[in-house]
């Protein structure tokens, strides 16, 4: 697993090292806050080997503003709640600034 690391092929998909450490620390945070893993995790020892796996299967990558990507998905590894129906969203307001009105 950590072989792969130092490989410049997955130095290269990613962007660059510090683009690589990037990824898989939020990837790495994500899996420990019980979000589900994109690849078959058999024989998977540990989270680590899990984030090489879905860097090495482009499952995963950082968008230009440094957020987790998934497809088309953003997986805002840093917005606790940002998702409705998540632990610690919030339901938007009736009326809020989003409905237009004509005065």
């Amino acid at each position: 697993m950590l072989d792969d690391l130092k490989e410049e092929a997955i130095v290269n998909k990613v962007g660059g090292r510090f683009k690589l450490s990037t990824l898989i620390q939020k990837r790495m945070v994500m899996l420990n806050n019980k979000a589900k893993p994109l690849v078959d995790t058999r024989g998977l020892t540990d989270t680590m080997a899990i984030v090489i796996q879905e860097i090495l299967q482009d499952r995963i990558f950082l968008d230009a503003a440094g957020d987790v990507q998934v497809g088309n998905a953003t997986m805002m590894a840093n917005i606790p709640g940002a998702y409705p129906g998540m632990p610690g969203s919030v339901a938007p307001l009736a009326g809020s600034a989003s409905q237009a009105t004509d005065e």
